[in-house]
């Protein structure tokens, strides 16, 4: 006999379904199983998870320090959970359900009952024209070719047709697109944006944005600070200006391009071009023959065997008070004198391990 289920939601990991309630005691889930607490209280004991898809990326990052794409499922709570209102719950049993994918996460947002309620307010017709000026809202269309405007804040928009064009300039606006052809734009600070579809393009200037797209051949440009952008999609052209962009690809073919600060970017994907302009950034790409450049000063770069990377190296100059390039040096991952997997910096002209990344 199966047992009571008072509530279903969603829930996010680390790579590797690993949560980690403490730096010293991380925990790894499985999908079918079943976790149980002597104790739940909302934010320090129980297992927690959100009834909204995309509130789980207020918990766990699209992407990781480590250029590491999070993972979602589905759950349910098989005791009375604790609800204060606020975006996240806390249950004393849990059941990991199936596993979703970024693109999974998308679909089961527009699919939410206020994407449901506002599609009956709105249109399911094509070649829908939407405008809204007011915060708060919530559009939903089902149609191709739709466009949609918002300039108010918390704006929520929804689109599951082909050819949607998207834009909202209001804070902490979430887009969800699962049509092909997306051209989603956003002006303002926390955007939460996602496309499943194909030959997406993505754009936003606000800071703290959060971008993902599974599609192929996605388009995502960031110019704001501390951007998280995730593609699993191959081809993906991925840009950001804004410092301390965290960055991850999975797909095949991927071109990234960073000139922030402070950047993190890592790329599973075969064959990436990866290049950043900016200090202190740290790139790990786990895919085979790939090229990394880095023109900023104090960055370190990791890839495997067959790979080529680029580092320089600057010095500050007294007398043009500027920081000028001192050496610039290319490797070949060799595998021997230039290891896989293993972080290089540059110094004194010498690629030398870095150690601590």
């Amino acid at each position: 006999m199966s047992e009571k289920v008072y509530m279903k939601g969603y829930k996010a990991f680390g790579a590797g379904m690993v949560c980690a309630p403490s730096k010293d005691k991380p925990f790894k889930y499985e999908v079918g199983g079943v976790y149980e607490e002597p104790e739940a209280d909302l934010c320090s004991k129980g297992f927690h998870f959100c009834k909204k898809p995309l509130d789980v990326l207020n918990y766990y990052p699209l992407v990781d320090k480590d250029g590491n794409m999070s993972e979602f499922a589905e759950v349910e709570a098989l005791e009375e959970p604790i609800d204060n209102g606020s975006d996240k719950v806390v249950t004393r049993k849990i059941k990991i359900g199936a596993k979703l994918s970024f693109a999974d996460l998308v679909n089961a947002s527009l699919e939410f009952e206020h994407i449901k309620e506002s599609k009956e307010k709105t249109t399911d017709k094509d070649c829908a024209r939407i405008g809204s000026s007011g915060n708060y809202a919530q559009i939903g269309s089902s149609g191709d070719y739709a466009q949609i405007g918002s300039s108010g804040d918390y704006a929520r928009i929804g689109s599951s047709g082909d050819d949607a064009r998207i834009g909202s300039s209001g804070y902490y606006a979430q887009i969800g697109s699962s049509g092909n052809c997306a051209r989603i734009g956003s002006s303002g600070y926390g955007a939460r944006i996602g496309s499943s579809g194909n030959y997406a393009q993505i754009g936003s200037s606000g800071d703290y944005a959060r971008i993902g797209s599974s599609g192929n051949y996605a388009q995502i440009g960031s110019s704001g600070y501390y951007a998280q952008i995730g593609s699993s999609g191959d081809y993906a052209r991925i840009g950001s200006s804004g410092d301390y962009a965290r960055i991850g690809s999975s797909g095949y073919g991927a071109q990234i391009g960073s000139s922030g600060n402070g950047a993190r970017i890592g790329s599973s994907g075969n064959g990436a071009r990866i290049g950043s302009s900016g200090n202190d950034v740290q790139i790990n790409s786990t895919g085979e023959d790939s090229v990394i450049c880095c023109a900023g000063n104090n960055c370190v770069v990791k890839a495997k065997k067959g790979s080529w990377i680029t580092l320089s190296e600057w010095k500050y100059d007294e007398e043009k008070e500027r920081s000028i390039p001192v050496c610039v040096k290319t490797e070949y991952v060799d595998g021997e004198h230039i290891k896989e997997d293993t972080y290089y910096k540059l110094v004194g002209g010498e690629f030398v391990e870095a150690a601590n990344v």
